[in-house]
C-alpha cells in the first residue's frame, strides 16, 4: 500500500510572524532574496525580498499554521483527518478556510521558538502569549487559506463568530434571551465587581433574520466592518450562514440533551457553534466577495470541557439568564426580547 504524497515545506523558506492564539501560531511566507534588474543599462539593484513572486506555487495564497505545546496535545495529523472526514463534506470548498498537511523541515520549529523568545524580549509579542512555544515533536504544519488583505490593500476583512444561530434546545420555552445573549449578560454581571468593561456584541439570531434591519443592526458590532450597509447586504440571507444555521439545527447534541459527554456528536455540534466567519470585501463593489469559515478544528470534551459546557447551560437556566431576570447594566439587544419577535427559523 503506497503512502499518499505529502507536501514538504522547502528548507530555508522565510516566515514572518502574523498572529497567534492559545494553541497555534500563524506565519506568512515571504520570498527569498532576489536581485531586481530595472533595465538593461543599469546594474542589478541590491537584494530585495519579494512577497510572493518567487514562492513555490503550492505556498501562494497560503499561510502556515504551527501548533503550540498544549495540554490537549492533539497532533495535526488527527486535526487534518477530522477536518477531511467530518468537516469538509458539510460545506462547499469555497466556504471553508482550507487546510492541508505539510511536512516541516528539520530545525524550523526550534528556530521559530527562538524568534518568539526574542519577540518577548523586545516587546513585540503579546504579553498574554509569553511562555508558550511551538511543539517540538510535531512534524507537520498546516497550510491554510490566506484571508488577509495583503494582496489587496484596498479590501477590508470582517470577522465574526456566528454562534448559536438557533436557540439552545434545552433553553426554557419562555426564554427572553438566546443562548449567546444570556451567556454574555451572565459574564457581564460577573465582571462588574472586578471593574472590567462590559462586553457588547450582536445577537446571532439577527444574522439569520428575514428582516434586513435586524441584520443591519448586527453589523454595528462586527470587527473590521467599514461599510455597515454593504456588509448587511452581503450577510442578508447569505447561503453560507444559512448552511451553518441548518447544520447547527441538525447537529443539536448540545446543552443538557443529547449523547454522553465527550461523544463525537457533541464535539461536532460544539465545533459548528464556535467557528469564525471571515468576509473579504474588495474595494471594487463589482468584484466578488470571499466568505469562508475557519476555526473548525473538532472540539473535544476531554479535560472537563464537556462537563463545563453542561454546567454552563444549567447555570443559564437555573439562575434566570435565559428568562432575562438578571439584566446587566448595559444589556444588549436580543432578538427574543420584546417588542421584537423571532421568526420560526430562530428556533432549534
Amino acid at each position: 500500500m503506497t503512502k499518499p504524497n505529502l507536501l514538504e515545506l522547502p528548507s530555508g523558506v522565510r516566515l514572518v510572524y502574523l498572529a497567534e492564539g492559545g494553541a497555534n501560531v500563524i506565519y506568512r511566507f515571504v520570498g527569498n532574496p532576489v536581485l531586481v534588474k530595472k533595465d538593461s543599462k543599469r546594474p542589478l539593484s541590491p537584494p530585495a525580498f519579494e512577497d510572493h513572486c518567487n514562492l513555490p506555487a503550492q505556498l501562494k495564497g497560503k499561510l502556515l499554521r504551527l501548533r503550540k505545546e498544549t495540554a490537549a496535545d492533539i497532533s495535526y495529523k488527527e486535526i487534518a483527518r477530522n477536518f477531511d472526514t467530518i468537516i469538509r463534506p458539510l460545506f462547499k470548498p469555497e466556504e471553508l478556510v482550507d487546510q492541508t498537511l505539510i511536512r516541516l523541515p528539520e530545525g524550523l520549529l526550534s528556530s521559530c521558538n527562538s524568534q518568539l523568545q526574542i519577540a518577548e524580549l523586545n516587546g513585540t509579542r503579546p504579553k498574554k502569549r509569553h511562555g508558550s512555544y511551538l511543539c517540538l515533536h510535531e512534524r507537520f504544519g498546516l497550510l491554510i487559506t490566506d484571508m488577509t488583505t495583503t494582496e489587496d490593500p484596498g479590501a477590508s476583512l470582517a470577522e465574526l463568530k456566528p454562534k448559536w444561530l438557533n436557540q439552545s434546545p434545552s433553553a426554557p420555552t419562555t426564554a427572553h434571551r438566546c443562548r449567546t445573549c444570556a451567556l454574555r449578560e451572565m459574564k457581564n454581571r460577573e465582571s462588574q465587581p472586578l471593574g472590567l468593561k462590559e462586553q457588547r456584541s450582536f445577537c446571532p439570531l439577527d444574522l439569520v433574520s428575514e428582516q434586513y434591519e435586524n441584520v443591519l443592526r448586527a453589523t454595528g458590532f462586527i470587527k473590521g466592518c467599514t461599510d455597515r450597509s454593504r456588509l448587511a447586504h452581503i450577510l442578508y440571507r447569505n447561503p453560507t450562514l444559512q448552511r451553518l444555521q441548518s447544520l447547527q439545527k441538525t447537529e443539536r447534541d448540545v446543552g443538557l440533551q443529547g449523547p454522553a459527554a465527550q461523544s463525537r456528536e457533541m464535539s461536532l455540534a460544539m465545533t459548528l457553534r464556535d467557528c469564525t466567519m471571515f468576509i473579504k470585501i474588495p474595494h471594487d463593489e463589482k468584484s466578488p466577495v470571499e466568505i469562508r469559515l475557519g476555526d473548525l478544528d473538532l472540539k473535544t470534551g476531554a479535560g472537563g470541557k464537556a462537563g463545563y459546557w453542561r454546567d454552563l447551560e444549567t447555570r443559564l437556566i437555573d439562575q434566570g439568564w435565559y428568562r432575562g431576570s438578571n439584566i446587566s447594566q448595559a444589556s444588549g439587544e436580543c432578538a427574543l426580547h420584546s417588542p421584537r419577535r423571532p421568526s420560526q427559523s430562530y428556533l432549534a
